[in-house]
């Protein structure tokens, strides 16, 4: 495949995916109901999606466009691409790897072994998973998935953005949480420029944040309470031009406000969200962005990968 992320190949891959992926509905909401100044918000609920989170779309874009060797697949994951690719993996019925640092979720390791996936867990961060991965694929020949820089996993999360446009054409921002960014990356190639992405980064992994400062992708800091899903070391260099084209910021929360959005989202809607599936979601609820009268803003809720449901 071609490594050109467009709005036509996005349009491609949601085909091929449609069978094997849930349309995640859309959520009226408005932010009086969880404590803040009123404003409608439109809630895109992909933690519903196969796995518990978007992770599943770019997983079926690479299974079903690549060939997969007699030794399968490998990834390396923080634990939602490692739950979404074992997922795929059973639903192919191929053999996977997946590598997870200690710092993944039990929640998201559970889910990858319940899958059928073999495990290895080693190394406290996901660039050491990567890693060990890299090393598996060179031993054994195995097929690398990778989390975010790859054509086909831009390709495939970029489906969530073509599903928002059509349930909700109105849109004027849209917020996404933002790790590799192989999710905002796909989401920004199939808007290119038409509503407002704004990125949502953890202060403790302010990865996008330091790129774009930098201009290229940097070495960034890898901690906070979401670590296991929006701390890699660098984003990806697929997604990079694309963010520098279209997405107009990047916006940083505390973990704080990210435990805050968690309670919020299970106070109002009874939604158990991941951090990083609540870290966009805490940038309109802190105030560090704040929509304009009249704007219409939807907000990326993208995992629920969590054994937790009280978050107080």
């Amino acid at each position: 495949m071609e490594t050109a992320i467009t709005r036509e190949r996005i349009a491609e891959i949601e085909k091929r995916i449609r069978p094997h992926i849930r349309r995640t509905p859309m959520l009226a909401a408005d932010l009086a109901d969880f404590g803040a100044p009123a404003q409608p918000v439109d809630l895109k609920l992909e933690f519903l999606q196969h796995s518990g989170s978007f992770k599943a779309r770019g997983a079926f874009a690479n299974l079903l466009t690549r060939k997969v060797p007699a030794a399968g697949i490998a990834a390396a994951s923080g634990g939602n691409h490692g739950a979404a690719v074992a997922y795929a993996a059973m639903q192919l019925k191929v053999p996977a790897t997946i590598f997870l640092p200690s710092v993944t979720s039990p929640a998201k390791a559970e889910r990858i072994e319940r899958y059928g996936a073999r495990l290895v867990v080693g190394g406290g961060l996901y660039a050491d998973a990567l890693a060990a991965s890299q090393a598996f694929v060179a031993e054994t020949g195995a097929l690398p998935i990778h989390a975010f820089d790859q054509p086909e996993t831009l390709l495939g999360q970029g489906t969530v953005g073509l599903e928002i446009e059509a349930d909700l054409p109105q849109c004027d921002t849209l917020l996404v949480a933002t790790g590799g960014g192989g999710l905002i990356g796909g989401i920004a190639a199939w808007f290119a420029g038409r509503i407002r992405i704004i990125a949502v980064e953890p202060e403790g992994a302010p990865t996008l944040f330091d790129a774009l400062a930098a201009g290229r992708p940097v070495d960034a800091a890898a901690g906070g309470i979401a670590a296991d899903s929006l701390a890699p070391k660098q984003v990806g260099k697929l997604m990079f031009p694309l963010a520098q084209a279209y997405v107009e910021r990047s916006v940083l929360v505390a973990d704080d406000d990210i435990r805050a959005a968690q309670q919020a989202l299970w106070d109002s809607l009874r939604v158990v969200a991941e951090p990083g599936g609540a870290a966009a979601m805490a940038a309109l609820l802190s105030g560090r962005y704040r929509p304009a009268p009249g704007e219409r803003v939807a907000v990326l809720l993208c995992g629920a990968n969590t054994t937790a449901v009280s978050f107080g």
